[in-house]
C-alpha cells in the first residue's frame, strides 16, 4: 500500500504536461490518491487533542475546500482548475495520512519510501533532461526533481545532524549539488544554503556550539562543494559560462534586473493587481487556474530582451512561481492565507520543541522523526524562493506527507515527554514512601 501510495507519482517528471495522454495521467495519478485514502481511513488514531494538528488541519481544509466556492464565483476554466487543485488535494491527503500516531514498522515504511520515491524522481528527471537533448540552456529546466530540495533537507539531516548514513548519505547528496549546477538556478543554490544553517542549528545546542558548527560546515562546504563542482565543470565545460551569466547579467542591463527575475516581478505584480481590483477578488481570491500574465510597467523594462507582442501574449494558468503571492491571488484573504500562515507556524513550533527535547528525549523514536520531517518541510519553504512546491503533483504529495508526518511526530513527542515526568514522579513517591511508613513507626 506504502509503496503504491508514494512510488507512481516519483516519474511525473514534467508534472501537469497533457502531452502524456490522458491513461498515463490516470495509471499515476489514481494510485497515489487510492492507497492515500485507504491509508488515511485504516490509520490509527490519537487518544488526545493536538492544537497543532487541529490548526493545520482546519488550514487545509479550508484552502482546499474554499477553493471550490471561489470557483463556483469566478467560473474559471474547469479544466485549468482541476490541474493547479490536484497537487494541493494530494498534500492534503498525504498530510491525512501522515498525521496519525503510526506504528515503527509503517513509520520505517514510510522514511523508506519517501527516500526511495525522491532518489527516483531526482533520477528520472535528470534522465529525462539529458535525453531530450539540446543546449544547456534547454535541459536545465528539465533535470530538476520537483522535490530535489526536499532531498537534500532529508539528507542533511543525516549527514549534519545524526551524522549517521553520512557516506551513503553523501554520496546522494554529491549527486543532487551536480543536478543544482546544471540547472544554473540560483534559488536553488540559496535553499541549499540555508538548509545546511537550519541542519547546523539544529545540531547544536547552544551557541558556543553553534559557532564551531557553522565554521565546520563552512569549511565542510567549501571543500566538498569545490569537489563536486570542479568535476561539474570538468564534465559540462558550459556550465560555468553560463553561471557566469546568470550571476552577472544584469550589470549591464538598463534596468539593472536580469530576464527571469523581471518576468517573475512581472508575474506577481499583475496577480496583485489582479486580486485587489475588487472588494469580492481580495476578500475569496481569483481561484486556482485562473489566468494571469505580465504587469504592464514591467513589460516595458523587459522590452529590453523581448518584443512586445510576444511579451503581452503570455498568458499562464498554471500555479505562480511566487506561492506567497499566488495564495492570495487564487484564494484571496479567506481561504489563501491558511495554509502560509501553518506553514510557518508549523517550522517555528517544532523546531523550538526538538530543540529542546532533543537531549531529554534523545534523537531517536518520535524526535529523530520530528528532525527529520522538520527539514523536508523547511526543504518546501526554501522551493518557494524560486517557486512553487505546490505546482507539481508529487512534490505536493511527498511534502504532505512530510508534515502530516512532523505534526504527528511533533504530537508524539509532548506525549512521551508527559509520559516520561509521570514515570520520574511516580518513581519518586515508590522511593519516598517506605520512608514515610517508618516515620510513623
Amino acid at each position: 500500500m506504502t509503496m503504491l501510495f508514494l512510488l507512481p507519482l516519483a516519474f511525473d517528471y514534467r508534472n501537469v504536461d497533457d502531452s502524456q495522454g490522458h491513461l498515463l495521467q490516470i495509471l499515476l495519478v489514481a494510485p497515489a490518491l487510492i492507497a492515500g485514502a485507504l491509508l488515511a481511513l485504516s490509520g490509527p488514531r490519537f487518544g488526545g487533542r493536538s492544537q497543532l494538528r487541529t490548526f493545520v488541519t482546519a488550514a487545509l481544509v479550508v484552502t482546499v475546500a474554499g477553493s471550490i466556492v471561489t470557483q463556483l464565483v469566478q467560473g474559471n476554466d474547469i479544466g485549468n482548475y482541476l490541474r493547479v487543485i490536484l497537487p494541493f488535494i494530494l498534500f492534503l491527503v498525504a498530510y491525512l495520512v501522515g498525521c496519525h500516531p503510526w506504528t515503527e514498522r509503517r513509520l520505517k515504511a514510510f522514511n523508506r519510501y519517501i527516500f526511495v520515491g525522491m532518489a527516483l524522481s531526482m533520477a528520472a528527471s535528470f534522465a529525462y533532461g539529458m535525453l531530450t537533448g539540446g543546449s544547456i540552456d534547454e535541459v536545465r529546466y528539465k533535470v530538476v526533481s520537483p522535490v530535489l530540495l526536499g532531498f537534500q533537507g532529508m539528507l542533511l539531516y543525516d549527514i549534519v545532524v545524526r551524522r549517521q548514513r553520512a557516506k551513503v548519505a553523501a554520496v546522494f547528496f554529491a549527486a543532487t549539488l551536480i543536478v543544482e549546477l546544471l540547472s544554473v538556478t540560483r534559488s536553488l543554490l540559496v535553499g541549499t544554503i540555508l538548509l545546511f544553517i537550519l541542519a547546523t542549528w539544529l545540531a547544536a545546542p547552544t551557541v558556543s556550539h553553534l559557532a564551531k558548527s557553522l565554521l565546520r560546515t563552512f569549511i565542510a562546504i567549501a571543500g566538498f562543494g569545490g569537489l563536486i563542482t570542479a568535476g561539474a565543470l570538468w564534465i559540462f565545460p558550459s556550465v560555468l559560462d553560463h553561471w557566469t551569466q546568470r550571476l552577472f547579467f544584469a550589470a549591464g542591463t538598463q534596468s539593472g534586473q536580469d530576464p527571469t527575475t523581471l518576468s517573475r516581478l512581472a508575474e506577481v505584480d499583475d496577480q496583485l493587481t489582479q486580486v485587489t481590483a475588487d472588494v469580492t477578488s481580495l476578500v475569496i481570491g481569483r481561484g486556482y487556474g485562473h489566468e494571469f500574465h505580465y504587469g504592464e510597467k514591467y513589460i516595458l523594462q523587459m522590452l529590453e530582451f523581448s518584443r512586445r507582442s510576444d511579451l503581452e501574449a503570455i498568458h499562464s494558468w498554471a500555479a505562480g512561481h511566487n506561492f506567497w503571492v499566488y495564495q492570495l491571488f487564487a484564494g484571496g484573504v479567506l481561504f489563501g492565507v491558511a495554509l502560509p500562515l501553518a506553514l510557518v507556524y508549523v517550522l517555528y513550533r517544532c523546531t523550538k520543541v526538538y530543540r529542546r527535547f532533543r537531549g531529554l528525549l534523545e534523537d531517536a523514536g518520535p524526535v529523530g522523526e520530528m528532525g527529520r520531517y522538520l527539514m523536508t518541510v523547511a526543504a518546501m519553504l526554501a522551493t518557494t524562493i524560486g517557486g512553487n512546491p505546490l505546482g507539481p503533483r508529487y512534490s505536493g504529495l511527498i511534502y504532505g506527507l512530510a508534515l502530516g508526518l512532523l505534526v504527528s511526530a511533533h504530537a508524539r513527542t509532548l506525549t512521551a515527554r508527559q509520559t516520561e515526568i509521570v514515570n520520574r514522579a511516580s518513581q519518586r513517591v515508590l522511593e519516598t514512601t517506605p520512608n514515610i511508613g517508618a516515620a510513623f513507626q
